[in-house]
């Protein structure tokens, strides 16, 4: 079960498709061993790099069950939906499954403290005693959540045990928060995400991993590893060399199609394809993708 004391690398899963849209379930079987074969600590699933908003609820079971038949490792399963009721029938058939827990993004038309917290103490009601991460992630439409409000809500539902910290720019407020629990606070564990783009800084702040997408999830391990046995340069020299592609893949409204373009170059799915809307890679865009990935070839060796 997933708690506070939660680590390392909870990588957000893509959801493989073939060209024709359909969904691919044994492309999530490779995919779930690759996964794996990085030495991944725990997978996240039905996130925003899932697609999650594009899949049906029977097809949202069946990526369910599919992973947590193949997987090793912990699985958190996203579970935001537009009202609490198809929230809770979610997380229990992910829970009666064998899921580590779920993760909730509160809708970004809270916009008081008090509306947050309310929904947040609402969600652990229907959630019951299912463990949740909690994604603050308003650059993306959520809510801005402070570290302050942050503490009521960990106060205000005991179920809650992960913050995913996607605030930016949220390294002061990963202090504050570590500053908090020092002084009698609940303590969360704070997995981060963006992609990775500021995972030493993150680590080195009191951060106790990544729970994210990027397309070589081995750096994330490594970084998370290091920074943890504090040797915070040695972690920056092992994410430097993949600092271009990350930044690539920053681009808003084309990281999800980079990121799945770069898994399928590197054998992890069996087709790029993302579900209907999506944008496409123009040929520049993947010239300069592979460009990227041959210059890391260069910097570290073979992928």
């Amino acid at each position: 079960m997933l708690s506070a004391d939660a680590s390392g690398v909870f990588i957000i899963a893509a959801t493989p498709f073939a060209d024709d849209g359909a969904l691919d379930l044994a492309g999530l079987d490779r995919l779930v061993d690759w996964y794996e074969a990085h030495r991944v600590d725990g997978l996240t699933i039905l996130g925003q790099l899932g697609e999650a908003p594009k899949l049906t609820n029977s097809e949202s079971m069946a990526v369910v069950n599919r992973v947590l038949g193949r997987s090793t490792v912990p699985v958190v399963v996203g579970v935001s939906s537009p009202g609490f009721a198809s929230m809770a029938e979610l997380a229990d058939a992910a829970m009666a499954a064998g899921a580590a827990g779920v993760m909730v993004a509160p809708p970004g038309t809270l916009r008081e403290d008090e509306a947050v917290l309310g929904y947040c103490r609402e969600a652990t009601r229907h959630l019951g005693a299912i463990p949740w991460v909690l994604q603050d992630f308003p650059l993306a439409g959520g809510p801005p959540m402070s570290a302050s409000l942050v503490r009521r809500i960990a106060d205000a539902c005991p179920s809650l045990a992960v913050l995913k910290h996607e605030d930016w720019p949220g390294l002061d407020k990963i202090t504050a928060i570590r500053r908090q629990e020092a002084g009698g606070a609940r303590r969360l564990s704070i997995l981060c995400g963006h992609g990775g783009i500021l995972l030493p800084h993150e680590m080195s702040r009191g951060a106790d991993g990544a729970m994210t997408g990027f397309s070589f999830p081995e750096m994330l391990v490594t970084v998370c590893r290091l920074a943890r046995e504090g040797r915070l340069e040695a972690a920056l020299d092992a994410y430097d060399p993949y600092l271009p592609l990350l930044r690539y893949e920053q681009q808003p409204g084309l990281g999800l199609t980079v990121r799945k373009y770069v898994l399928w170059r590197r054998g992890a799915l069996s087709s790029a394809a993302l579900r209907s809307p999506a944008p496409t890679l123009s040929p520049e865009t993947r010239s300069e993708v592979d460009l990227l990935l041959a210059r890391l070839d260069r910097a570290i060796g073979v992928r």
